[in-house]
């Protein structure tokens, strides 16, 4: 497997991600994320929708065609598990987490790339590209604080695929 450039830093550091594929024994909290959409006509609301990122002005979160659930949404500081699953039928998706400053303030977002600015947004920790069905998990410890899990796959993210998790005593 081949580190990015933000997990060199964050291992040179001492906080570097445990990327665990398939069956793995975990330690701390779990926390069981899943990746959906609405299928294909989702992508059709892209054009035409205002985007639903958090905070966004104008962001109708009813008219989300991408989401994620985190559960829970409430854990404890520490040694956290994030386990994705793509429950998507035909689209790929990613698991970004984000340890973000206030929640009433968006993400810088790149409306030209469609994407937000991962390092600008607090990044902690990613499970790239799942196709459909498939499974990974990160662990990380945890702070507390509220903590972001997006997909940025061109898209997502403004079409609704983002959740926070509160991280507390």
């Amino acid at each position: 497997m081949t580190l990015s450039r933000r997990q060199v830093m964050l291992s040179a550091i001492g906080a570097a991600p445990i990327l665990t594929f398939g069956r793995t024994a975990m330690a701390g909290t779990v926390v069981q994320v899943s990746l959906w959409d609405k299928g294909p006509a989702s992508m059709e609301v892209m054009d035409t929708a205002k985007p639903m990122g958090l905070a966004m002005p104008e962001a109708d979160m009813s008219m989300a065609t991408m989401l994620i659930t985190a559960e829970p949404s409430r854990i404890p500081p520490g040694e956290v598990t994030f386990m994705a699953k793509n429950d998507s039928s035909e689209f790929v998706h990613e698991m970004v987490i984000a340890r973000i400053r206030d929640p009433k303030l968006p993400l810088p977002y790149s409306e030209e790339d469609m994407e937000v600015d991962e390092d600008g947004a607090g990044f902690r920790g990613k499970v790239s590209e799942l196709g459909p069905g498939q499974t990974a998990a990160i662990t990380l410890v945890v702070k507390s604080g509220t903590y972001m899990i997006y997909c940025n796959i061109a898209g997502h993210y403004a079409m609704g695929m983002w959740t926070l998790v509160t991280v507390a005593m």
